[in-house]
């Protein structure tokens, strides 16, 4: 027998038949009259991972809340499979609604051991139906062998497939997310995720991932529903948020910009950097023309226009530069592959990449 131990295989998670969820007109108000939701008509698909994406107070949360069954909407309807599950005239409880939640913090119960942990919310099955299930859900995340442990010894990312596990358990049809990576630092945040996305899958459950950062959105995600102050602004694929933005808000929230402001003169926009094409707009129309840090790169004398490096900071595969432009009142950024530039040189020429330039009405744009 060799002397190598090899680490035991996870089990791979029990089917569940993901459901379609939809959100149809919703609206919502807390008493104090503030708006938090404002007609979001939205749809996850079944075995879908589909991510809400916003910064603070856009109404993810609540969203999610409402899915749930723990927050109520103030009009609209929620449905399960085209069951109505919350609406004017019903509303399901949240153990009824065959729905799974995983909070921001985790929410297990500090007296409870992990397998008690699991299986807590297994209240239809017979003891022992329970801690089996419990411990195919243990097996699933790879913490078997913590099922007598207490929450406490676990690291941040243990607590976090722990309470993964406990919401599949009762394979649910929809799994709801809320920031579930938020606590975790930045090393461990990316392997958790992975591990997170390769389970969501094996279970087939439909999920639905509250989220405030853009890459983990784009990571995640089959779909992503990007919400600012209670309106859903743009539903679509990370390619398509990410090349085809609505409007300033949604490109400025995937990507770092400098801007500038011009007018339409013969279906283009002049800038300090150069001419950029700005279809479908109109002669004369204010717009808001933006580049991507990534858009801008170094090239020949001929190519480009002048510019002065002012700072540069290194960050590994590329350097951040801070840079002057004649006729630009504000530095400039850019991101460039790192040596790429020599060390100590000041003086360069820039050329932007037409993929990386985005022209917005300017009464249409959102700051």
């Amino acid at each position: 027998m060799s002397g190598t131990s090899e680490k035991p295989a996870r089990v791979t998670a029990g089917v569940t038949f993901g459901a379609r969820l939809a959100f149809e007109q919703i609206h919502h108000r807390f008493a104090s009259d503030q708006v938090t939701l404002q007609d979001v008509s939205l749809v996850a698909e079944p075995g879908e991972v589909l991510c809400l994406l916003g910064p603070s107070g856009s109404g993810k949360t609540t969203l999610l809340r409402i899915a749930a069954g723990i927050e109520s909407q103030s009009a609209g309807r929620v449905l399960l499979n085209e069951r109505e599950i919350a609406g004017p005239n019903v509303f399901l409880p949240p153990e009824q609604r065959s729905i799974g939640l995983v909070f921001q913090d985790f929410a297990l119960f500090p007296h409870l051991t992990i397998l008690d942990n699991v299986r807590f919310g297994l209240t239809a099955l017979s003891r022992e139906e329970a801690r089996n299930e419990a411990m195919a859900a243990l097996s699933r995340v790879g913490l078997e062998s913590y099922a007598g442990a207490y929450p406490h010894v676990l690291s941040g990312g243990e607590q976090q497939r722990v309470a993964l596990a406990r919401a599949l358990a009762p394979r649910p049809a929809v799994l709801l997310m809320d920031e579930p990576f938020s606590g975790l630092d930045s090393r461990l945040k990316d392997t958790v995720r992975a591990e997170t996305l390769a389970i969501l899958r094996q279970s087939r459950a439909t999920a639905i991932v509250v989220t405030h950062d853009a890459e983990e959105a784009m990571r995640m995600g089959d779909r992503i529903a990007l919400l600012r102050s209670g309106w859903l602004i743009q539903t679509g694929t990370a390619e398509e948020l990410y090349l085809q933005p609505a409007d300033l808000f949604v490109a400025g929230f995937f990507s770092e910009l400098n801007l500038f402001g011009a007018r339409v003169a013969g279906g283009a926009a002049d800038t300090p950097l150069g001419r950029f094409a700005a279809p479908g707009l109109d002669e004369g129309a204010a717009v808001t023309v933006a580049v991507r840090l990534s858009g801008l790169e170094p090239c020949a004398e001929e190519d480009g226009v002048a510019a002065r490096i002012l700072s540069r900071r290194f960050l590994g595969v590329v350097e951040l530069l801070e840079l002057g432009v004649e006729g630009v009142d504000e530095h400039l950024r850019a991101r460039v592959r790192c040596g790429l530039l020599p060390p100590g040189i000041r003086d360069i020429f820039l050329k932007v990449r037409p993929r990386d330039v985005l022209v917005f009405e300017r009464e249409r744009e959102s700051a």
